[in-house]
């Protein structure tokens, strides 16, 4: 049965497409109670809530987190934006399992992380084999339940949030309508609040055990 007592989150990476787009439902949903956000740096952007506590770290060196029920993750870069292979891998992966380890050790329960489609520990391709390495060492943590979504091409408005617009990502967006619509449903571009909402309702589920979110499964959840 889901357990939709209210519950202590933890949110890294509040600041991007997908990060705004949990936080906005996370402080919304009758079953948080309270949010701790992590970020590398001060975002005034991010308005004042109630149920919100802000805490600025650094997550090369992060040690301790706040006590929670479940933390999401959505901490993510390019390849282009870091600079290097490494530096990517950085973000996206060390930086993902340093706040993960922290808060199973803290005695967060459920897990819940943004990767990406085509994630695979054995990918030949670079970005992929880093989403499915950040995969296999979370799961390997001792949560009693992790998620991770697997969306494709993301939708949303990087723009507004200062960020620079990924190509890839706008081109998707030209495609959106009859044409999107004609393409598998699991290649789709999907919008930043469809996967939140998802992710946000798989870990109130309940179930434990390691599942995947696929893109495909995604579409249209914000709706729902």
């Amino acid at each position: 049965m889901p357990n939709h007592l209210p519950r202590t989150v933890l949110l890294a990476g509040a600041t991007g497409l997908m990060g705004r787009a949990l936080l906005a439902q996370l402080l919304e949903h009758p079953a948080i109670a309270h949010v701790h956000v992590l970020l590398r740096r001060a975002a005034p952007a991010i308005a004042a809530h109630p149920k919100l506590e802000l805490h600025v770290v650094d997550f090369a060196h992060l040690r301790r987190v706040p006590r929670v029920d479940d933390v999401y993750i959505a901490l993510g870069t390019t390849i282009k934006v870091a600079g290097s292979e490494a530096a990517f891998r950085q973000v996206d992966h060390d930086h993902v399992i340093a706040v993960a380890r922290a808060a199973r050790e803290a005695g967060a329960r459920r897990l819940a992380i943004v990767s990406a489609l085509g994630a695979d520990a054995g990918s030949r391709v670079f970005y992929n084999r880093v989403k499915g390495e950040m995969e296999a060492d979370a799961a390997a943590l001792g949560y009693e339940e992790v998620c991770f979504a697997q969306p494709s091409l993301l939708l949303g408005d990087r723009a507004a949030l200062g960020q620079a617009v990924r190509p890839a990502e706008a081109w998707a967006g030209r495609l959106m309508g009859l044409l999107t619509r004609l393409l598998p449903r699991g290649v789709r571009p999907i919008k930043a609040d469809d996967v939140a909402a998802a992710l946000i309702a798989a870990t109130l589920a309940g179930k434990p055990g390691v599942h995947r979110l696929a893109s495909a499964r995604m579409q249209g959840a914000a709706r729902r």
